[in-house]
């Protein structure tokens, strides 16, 4: 008699977020309300496996409510990031393209929470590979109290200069709370 395999979550979903927890509680508690609106959904949490900041907040809260959880981290950051181990799923990568691969990879959307250059570098290369084609998976901006919008005015920038046709600004849906977010991934995956 062979073991089963374990259940697939429903869909999965990849948050980008800070490795700090920013300067604002907004960003600490929309970061514990997306861990806990993923495990209310049954959606799997892929993430950067670490247990600091804003990233360490979705993990914790995401596995106090029951989610599912894909960690993917890098050698080099599994200390400064503090892997966090004790994931459904735990992997480590050599490099940072490596782990962004593995995590779009394993995911059937991608959130973007409030983040430094690591998290600007990832939903810049997520956005760059739908741009060019090669996925079509949803893409949200979580922009908790307005982190987002010097982003969104250089996207606009970018347009308005001759740099990226207009339908770049057509690939990035910009969620201003947890609640709209948890309806924009339900109806995507419906």
């Amino acid at each position: 008699m062979s073991a089963s395999s374990p259940v697939k979550p429903a869909r999965s979903v990849c948050v980008f977020c800070g490795s700090r927890h920013g300067t604002r509680a907004a960003y600490t508690n929309d970061a514990q309300a997306t861990g806990q609106m993923l495990a209310r959904r049954s959606w799997r949490l892929v993430y950067g496996a670490g247990d600091v900041g804003l990233m360490g907040e979705v993990a914790r809260a995401a596995q106090e409510a029951g989610a599912e959880t894909f960690g993917v981290i890098p050698e080099h950051l599994f200390r400064l990031e503090v892997g966090k181990r004790d994931l459904n799923t735990f992997i480590v990568t050599e490099n940072m393209h490596e782990r962004k691969k593995v995590m779009h990879m394993n995911s059937d959307a991608v959130v973007v929470l409030p983040g430094g250059a690591g998290s600007l570098d990832e939903f810049y290369e997520v956005l760059t590979w739908r741009q060019i084609g090669l996925h079509e998976k949803p893409i949200y901006l979580l922009n908790t109290g307005g982190y987002w919008n010097p982003l969104l005015a250089l996207n606009d920038h970018v347009v308005a200069e001759g740099f990226a046709s207009a339908s770049l600004l057509d690939m990035v849906q910009v969620i201003d709370t947890v609640e709209a977010l948890e309806t924009a991934l339900d109806t995507a995956f419906s």
